[in-house]
């Protein structure tokens, strides 16, 4: 494995998964035949799922003739594990004007080296939840009440079971692709036998 802490190995294209915490590089040669280094400039922008007021931006380095963003690992461990979505600008240094020429997401995932990390993903965590609730259904099974004049309505078993049944499936779709980015057979594989 080449090192990449070394800017000459650094992947070209944007990540799909961070750990928080690592330090990242990466580069994009592509743009430089129509976005020369010398009169343009570019910016990555990155704001998690839900929004919010933490915006990531990444300004790029010119290494090699080519476009070089570098994340430090003092800059990672301020991302919170999370879906993000990016969106990549160049500006036109004579002008100011700025066009956005890419959009992608990617996921920060926590560093299992942190105490108190927990690792499971949202449809993971959601599946357990779910199945503690199903759990303690038979004990408390009250689907409504109402308490100085506000009302709580519970989920229904049938309502539990198909948002388990959206979760099992949304995990099996992660493991695949995890499998697929392993080069591992997924459950879509076809195997033949000749």
């Amino acid at each position: 494995m080449a090192n990449l802490f070394d800017a000459a190995n650094a992947p070209e294209g944007e990540p799909q998964t961070v750990v928080v915490g690592d330090f990242i590089q990466w580069k994009r040669s592509d743009l430089v035949d129509d976005y020369p280094l010398a009169t343009h400039s570019a910016e990555y922008v990155a704001r998690i799922t839900g929004g919010g007021s933490s915006e990531i931006k990444l300004a790029a380095t010119e290494t090699g003739g080519t476009y070089l963003f570098t994340v430090t690992s003092a800059e990672s461990d301020l991302f919170d594990a999370g879906y993000y979505h990016w969106q990549l600008e160049i500006t036109e240094t004579a002008s100011s004007n700025r066009i956005v020429v890419d959009r992608g997401t990617f996921t920060a995932v926590v560093d299992l080296d942190v105490n108190n990390s927990d690792p499971r993903s949202h449809a993971e965590i959601m599946i357990n939840k779910i199945e503690t609730i199903l759990q303690g259904k038979a004990d408390a099974d009250v689907s409504s009440y109402s308490i100085n004049g506000r009302s709580l309505s519970k989920m229904t078993f049938e309502e539990l079971m198909n948002a388990r049944q959206f979760y099992i499936a949304e995990l099996a779709r992660e493991k695949n692709k995890e499998r697929a980015l392993n080069g591992d057979a997924t459950s879509s594989t076809i195997l033949v036998r000749f």
